[in-house]
């Protein structure tokens, strides 16, 4: 049965442009796929109507095989199962797989599939690249997790870094559409329309004591949601921010934030991604740092593993755990997801795990260590840099006016 959504009006923890909280959810944090896949297979097993699974990268590894037959076993139980991947992060995917999920009556799309892969086109960058599962309108699980064995890293220790949440409550009145209205809009460009018929209830009563917020960005009324919603969180610290994203290359209004932050006595810490993974990116990213480290924010390089999380807490009260780094693709082009929590059991048990991950396989950087880097380190920093700045602005995003 559908029930009412209990809404909770209060204003939003230090948000001037209001996200819309909710209370009475249960929101478990998931440290990396080694909590998050066992997650979603029970979740998958117990499904009774309806599953919803969005995702940027889903690999034909072991973890992507044990998930697919968790799916087709839903599937030939008569569960509705509705598997949306990303065109360009799951353009590998065999075809033999998505036949045999097909077959088992998985209804599988892909969101903008790859044609001209070799044309540079403003509309090829709009990915989906959130991580979004809604099973039966009840629960769902909201991170930065794709479907890839986290535990294969080849040269590197294993698991990935990353974080999910699992979601219970009034919330999913406000998650269950989102995937709802992208899985028909995408039927109906794949010719599919049948395929959007039928849809669960939504079950909003409330089941915890957490009030949260669902945030996403897209290319029409919600352009920049996710980064008005840190920018708002980091204008009204007090005390602390602690960030750990992946990708990390900000805009001109995110950096003077920090910088704000910090000059106003808050201690502002960033945990970055210390493995070269995308080579520019990374060395984009550290052409920052020394603006960073003059205006006193700590920086700390990840290197035990690959790092994929984009997590945040300020205040030891405001969190958030989704899908969005902090780079013009994922603030200014791809579809993301991030779930904003107002609880400080839930922040106090996500700051504490990233500072043991700080504690275990961090490096911190030192400012006066910093400076006396070899030249040609600079140089290829602030080249990388400009390259990012030279390709976004190719696409029509480059330009960026302070608010």
């Amino acid at each position: 049965m559908t029930r009412r959504v209990p809404d909770d009006t209060a204003p939003s923890y230090h948000s001037g442009r209001e996200l819309h909280f909710l209370a009475g959810n249960k929101i478990t944090l998931l440290c990396n796929g080694t909590e998050y896949f066992p997650a979603i297979e029970q979740a998958f097993d117990e499904a009774r109507h309806e599953i919803f699974l969005e995702t940027y990268i889903y690999e034909d590894d072991f973890t992507g095989r044990h998930i697919a037959a968790a799916l087709m076993r839903a599937a030939q139980r008569g569960v509705t199962v509705r598997v949306l991947l990303d065109g360009f992060g799951s353009k590998d995917l065999p075809q033999t797989l998505i036949e045999e999920m097909r077959g088992a009556g998985v209804q599988l799309l892909h969101f903008r599939p790859e044609i001209a892969r070799w044309k540079i086109r403003r509309h090829r960058l709009r990915r989906l690249h959130r991580k979004l599962i809604v099973v039966d309108g009840t629960l769902a699980f909201v991170g930065g997790i794709n479907i890839i064995d986290d535990l294969d890293t080849p040269g590197h220790t294993p698991p990935r870094f990353d974080y999910a949440v699992a979601v219970q409550g009034p919330l999913l009145a406000h998650i269950y559409p989102v995937v709802r209205r992208l899985w028909a809009l995408v039927t109906w460009t794949h010719f599919r329309q049948r395929w959007s018929r039928g849809s669960a209830p939504v079950s909003a009563a409330a089941c915890g004591d957490i009030r949260a917020a669902f945030v996403v960005r897209d290319n029409l009324r919600h352009r920049r949601a996710i980064e008005d919603a840190y920018l708002d969180a980091i204008a009204a610290a007090q005390s602390e921010i602690l960030i750990a994203n992946a990708y990390f290359l900000p805009g001109v209004n995110f950096r003077h934030a920090l910088v704000e932050a910090a000059a106003r006595g808050v201690r502002v810490t960033l945990l970055l991604q210390g493995r070269v993974e995308y080579l520019l990116l990374h060395y984009a990213s550290r052409a920052l740092y020394g603006s960073f480290l003059a205006a006193g924010i700590e920086i700390h390089e990840y290197h035990r593993s690959f790092m994929h999380a984009k997590v945040a807490v300020i205040d030891g009260r405001w969190a958030t755990v989704g899908s969005s780094n902090i780079d013009p693709f994922s603030l200014l082009l791809s579809r993301e997801a991030n779930v904003v929590v107002d609880d400080t059991a839930f922040a106090g048990q996500l700051r504490d795990s990233l500072q043991q991950a700080m504690a275990e396989g961090a490096r911190p950087i030192q400012r006066a260590q910093w400076k006396q880097q070899p030249f040609f380190l600079r140089l290829l920093s602030w080249f990388s840099y400009g390259a990012v700045r030279f390709l976004m602005g190719m696409v029509g995003y480059g330009r960026e006016s302070r608010r």
